[in-house]
C-alpha cells in the first residue's frame, strides 16, 4: 500500500477547542462528510503535523473516515505550558475534544494515539468509557521506564534537591524543563491499573514496532496480558515512530476502524 494523498474530496478546517481550563486547543478537522470522526493524538513533545498523524489522516480520508488531529497543551499551536507527566490531564483534553464533536452532532468512532498519545487513549478508555474503539501505537506500559535515560540515573536525588532538572537537546542547548511535580504525576500513573478498568466491549488495537529503541516493544505485549478485547500487531523491523512503516501502519490502522464501523465486529479478538 502507498502513502495515501489527500482525497480532494476532504475538507480542512482549522478548529479552536477549549478544555476545562479555559486553554485553547487548536486542530485540523478532516472531513469527509460523515457523522463518524476519529480522533488522532500526538505523542510526547510532538504535535498534530508529526508524520503519523499527518498519514494516518490522510489515509483515513482516503476511507471516507473524517478526522480530527490537535495539540495537546504546550504543543504545537495550543495554549498552555509543556508537562513531562500531565497524562490523566491529557486524557481529561481529550474528552473536551470528544464532547466537542458529539454536541456537534458527530459519533466519535474512534480515539488513535501515538507514543505518550497511546498511553492518554488507554487512559480515556479506562475513565469515561464512550469510545468503543482505542489504538495504542508504542504506547509505553510502565511509566517509570525511559525515565533515567532522559534524566540520568540520579535524577530523583537532582530534582529533590533544585526542584526541577533541564533537559538539553542532543546538539546542545535548553529543550525542556521537568519539575518534580510533573515528574510525580509521571511515576505515579499507573497504566496497567486504568488497562483492567476498560471495558469489555471497547476493542483496543496496539500497534508496536519490534525494533523500538524508545518504549520496548515487550510493553505491548504486557497490554495484550491484560486488556480483555485486545489485539496486537507487531510490525516487524519498525521504529517507534514506524518511519520507514507509515504504509503498513495505516493499512492496520484504518482497517481496524473500518472493522469497528461493522455492527457484528465487535467481539473480542
Amino acid at each position: 500500500m502507498a502513502l495515501p494523498t489527500q482525497n480532494p474530496a476532504v475538507e480542512q478546517h482549522r478548529l479552536i477547542i477549549p478544555n476545562k481550563h479555559g486553554e485553547k486547543l487548536v486542530g485540523i478537522l478532516q472531513d469527509s462528510g460523515t457523522k463518524e470522526i476519529v480522533i488522532l493524538c500526538h505523542g510526547f513533545r510532538s504535535s498534530k503535523e508529526s508524520n503519523t498523524n499527518v498519514n494516518l489522516a490522510a489515509a483515513l480520508g482516503s476511507a471516507g473516515i473524517s478526522s480530527f488531529r490537535f495539540d495537546f497543551p504546550g504543543n504545537g499551536e495550543s495554549d498552555g505550558s509543556f508537562q513531562y507527566g500531565s497524562y490523566w490531564r491529557e486524557a481529561d483534553d481529550l474528552y473536551a475534544i470528544t464532547q466537542h464533536f458529539h454536541e456537534s452532532n458527530h459519533v466519535v468512532s474512534a480515539i488513535v494515539g501515538h507514543s505518550k498519545g497511546g498511553g492518554v487513549v488507554l487512559l480515556y478508555a479506562s475513565k469515561y468509557r464512550d469510545v468503543k474503539t482505542v489504538v495504542n501505537l508504542s504506547g509505553r506500559y510502565d511509566l517509570k521506564g525511559g525515565v533515567e535515560e532522559r534524566l540520568g540515573k540520579d535524577y530523583m536525588e537532582r530534582i529533590r534537591n533544585e526542584g526541577f532538572i533541564d533537559v538539553q537537546k542532543k546538539s546542545g542547548g535548553f529543550n525542556y524543563r521537568v519539575t518534580l511535580e510533573s515528574l510525580l504525576d509521571r511515576l505515579d500513573t499507573n497504566m496497567h491499573e486504568a488497562s483492567l478498568q476498560i471495558d469489555n466491549e471497547c476493542r483496543v488495537l496496539t500497534v508496536h514496532g519490534s525494533s523500538d529503541t524508545t518504549v520496548p516493544v515487550e510493553d505491548a505485549y504486557e497490554f495484550a496480558k491484560i486488556i480483555p478485547n485486545h489485539k496486537l500487531h507487531i510490525i516487524e523491523g519498525a521504529n517507534h515512530s514506524f518511519s520507514e512503516h507509515q504504509d503498513v501502519l495505516a493499512s492496520v490502522v484504518v482497517n481496524f476502524i473500518k472493522e469497528s464501523l461493522l455492527p457484528d465486529t465487535r467481539t473480542a479478538s
